[in-house]
């Protein structure tokens, strides 16, 4: 997404957010990617394009002196309109070229490989590559190659200025409005503060999607069943859980319809006061896995199933659905809409209420929750497809994607409040996960979508729940809970904001009170992985009360749910090493699938194993490689050398950064070597962080 100026449009779009009117001025038209070796053809290449009028950023003759190298480099990248990759055996092996192309690729900008030699390319460059367009540079030499290339450059930046922009949907930002900023390196599923509020905000989205791979054993259910659910007499008579419809369509292509058809109904159905409803992770865990209804149902503690089919034509649309007691395999209740696509929120509402009317739940107000989020079935369509994408997420660029998506609904409906709240959450969830840097501008933005939200329906708690999370990454905790508070008492039921109030807990030292949430979130839904695993999560919660058996056993059953979950075995080992148990702890880090948070945890264990050469190689590494991610779990290494000095400079530079650890200061039995230390409360008052001496050692 291209930063960029532009007005309002004259068909009533949303004003301008923070940022919206970034200048343009300076900014280059080819950004060019080569390897140090190959810096002899970038100049020649550069030479060729600005001769032909066409400006260039190259490293390192634009980097601003005394500025951060990859900040500019990434800046660079987000400002020019398309990217010329220098392509030669070095190119290929530097992992500088690679972070390019990613992020090239990320931002949608097209990618010109000018091939000097017959290099093989790595996987990850295939990906990137496989639809660029190739200049081989071959007998005619690198004159011959750069006359091509100067012709390619402006033929593709001539169509790009003639698409007329009322006749596509705009990709970029709804008022063009995201100021430049440096992105970490692509998967990047950090653990933290804020991380886990926007995992309860996407992670039925997201998060086991996107870390647990086809290629991995999936866990039986029988297990996860019995680790879940409370004994069957205690599962409640009007509970149920709702499905992934199944997409019956001809062409097999509106699974993302389906999915968001039994999401709006979860979503729905959980306002209900009177009614236990899993949310969308657990209800959607046994997706195209072979399960029984009645082992979903006792692994989910419901007593009823709500199942059905979608299959949509153009405009027409036919829906089954039906509603099964899963003791005796009764169907309660069935039915069949043929409809248009217009009449869907009708048809919403009318199997909400025909579950509710069979299931005998009384309703505080009287009539069952209606749907109608907007008045547009394209912006709702494209709402949908925004979620899809996002349960599919395997990179930053799909996450970008899904936020395209949403604003396109936008466009349509610049009155369509949960887009807006969707909005906000993804806006906060890029950055943390993908983004360091500015995050006063990202966070703004995110405010901004927030904001609106909230002005056009107070009464939604997605919205407030959106605002929640901007204020908890402000670290803004008073101003959050309130947030939360406000979300929970317009939804009773809704996980999410259970979530977000488990961390506002931890972070205030209410151990007791974060561990009833945890516990509650965990009820609620009770197969996603981060609710026992994240730094929110029932792990997080033992771990602060001092209770390490019972952390190390979430820890476990998060990894159970999601083998590979990024720094699932790292949090483990983080775990096991308050446990005073190193060994077990180095055999966990070894098993990390984040090689940043692997090298860093290895320091770690190694230390306490007393194998100091080996830990100082691997904490090398981890410094050299990772700065600008791993700055709190360095400092944790220090704290446990009782380098007290460089413990607290790496926690100022986690601060500098707002790494979304910080907030375990108060609580990490890693860190207790502080404690004594003035700085330690110092550090403490300017996170807004309480003082608490009743800390668990």
């Amino acid at each position: 997404m291209a930063e960029g100026g532009g007005g309002k449009e004259a068909t009533g779009a949303a004003p301008a957010a923070p940022g919206a009117l970034r200048a343009q001025s300076g900014t280059a038209d080819v950004f060019i990617s080569h390897a140090s070796q190959d810096v002899a053809v970038a100049d020649a290449v550069v030479g060729a394009l600005e001769r032909a009028g066409l400006k260039c950023w190259v490293a390192p003759r634009d980097v601003v002196p005394g500025a951060l190298y990859a900040d500019e480099i990434v800046r660079a990248i987000n400002e020019a309109k398309i990217v010329v990759l220098v392509l030669s055996e070095q190119a290929v092996i530097s992992p500088h070229v690679g972070k390019e192309i990613e992020r090239a690729s990320s931002k949608r900008r097209r990618i010109i490989a000018l091939r000097t030699d017959s290099a093989s390319l790595t996987r990850a460059f295939e990906y990137f590559l496989s639809e660029s367009q190739w200049i081989d540079v071959e007998s005619g030499g690198i004159e011959a190659a750069a006359v091509k290339l100067v012709d390619a450059v402006r033929r593709y930046l001539a169509s790009e200025s003639a698409i007329e922009p009322s006749v596509l949907p705009e990709r970029r930002t709804l008022d063009r409005k995201l100021a430049t900023r440096h992105r970490r390196w692509i998967l990047i599923a950090s653990v933290t503060v804020l991380t886990t509020v926007l995992a309860y905000f996407v992670v039925d989205k997201v998060w086991l999607a996107k870390h647990v791979t086809t290629g991995q054993p999936v866990p039986a259910v029988a297990p996860v069943a019995l680790a879940a659910a409370p004994a069957a007499s205690a599962i409640p008579d009007k509970s149920v859980a709702v499905l992934p419809f199944v997409d019956m369509s001809e062409k097999k292509d509106q699974e993302y319809f389906s999915d968001g058809l039994s999401e709006e109904l979860i979503d729905m159905l959980t306002k209900v006061p009177d009614l236990r409803v899993p949310a969308r992770t657990s209800s959607f865990y046994f997706k195209g896995k072979q399960a029984t209804v009645a082992d979903i149902a006792k692994a989910l503690s419901v007593s009823h199933v709500l199942e059905g089919s979608v299959r949509k034509s153009g405009n027409k649309l036919r829906i089954t659905a039906q509603l099964i007691r899963v003791d005796n395999g009764y169907h309660l209740w069935s039915e069949t809409y043929d409809r248009e696509l217009d009449d869907v929120f009708k048809v919403q509402d009318e199997i909400a209420g025909a579950v509710v009317k069979a299931l005998k739940v009384s309703l505080l107000e009287g009539e069952t929750p209606r749907a109608t989020p907007t008045s547009s079935t394209g912006a709702y369509t494209l709402y949908l497809q925004a979620l899809a994408i996002a349960t599919n997420a395997a990179q930053q660029a799909d996450v970008e994607r899904a936020i395209d998506h949403l604003q396109w609904a936008l466009k349509l409906d610049p009155k369509f409040a949960r887009a807006w709240a969707a909005l906000a959450g993804w806006r906060v969830y890029d950055y943390e996960m993908f983004t360091s840097g500015a995050y006063q501008q990202a966070l703004a933005e995110a405010r901004y979508a927030a904001e609106q939200a909230l002005k056009l329906d107070p009464k939604l708690s997605d919205a407030h729940f959106a605002m929640s999370a901007v204020l908890t990454a402000e670290w803004n905790w008073k101003a959050a809970e309130a947030e939360i508070n406000q979300a929970l008492a317009l939804d009773p039921g809704n996980a999410d904001a259970f979530g977000v109030a488990t961390v506002v807990a931890l972070t205030q030292g209410h151990f007791d009170e974060a561990l009833q949430l945890a516990k509650r979130v965990v009820a609620l839904d009770p197969l996603s992985a981060v609710n026992y695993g994240a730094f929110a999560g029932l792990g997080g919660a033992y771990l602060a009360s001092g209770r390490l058996i019972e952390a190390e056993a979430a820890y476990r059953q998060s990894l159970d749910l999601a083998p590979t979950m990024s720094q699932g075995h790292f949090l483990l080992g983080w775990a096991l090493m308050a446990r005073r148990e190193p060994t077990a702890a180095l055999a966990e880090m070894e098993q990390e699938t984040d090689e940043r948070y692997r090298d860093v945890g290895r320091a770690m264990a190694l230390d306490a194993l007393g194998r100091k050469t080996e830990a100082d190689r691997a904490l090398a590494v981890a410094q050299t490689k990772y700065a600008g991610v791993v700055e709190y779990p360095i400092a944790v290494v220090y704290a446990n050398r009782n380098d007290l000095d460089k413990a607290f400079a790496w926690l100022d530079r986690a601060y500098q950064l707002h790494d979304g650890w910080v907030p375990w200061v108060p609580w990490d039995p890693l860190l207790k070597n502080l404690r004594g230390d003035p700085r330690y409360k110092a550090f403490l008052r300017k996170m807004n962080l309480p003082l608490r001496d009743d800390v668990a050692d």
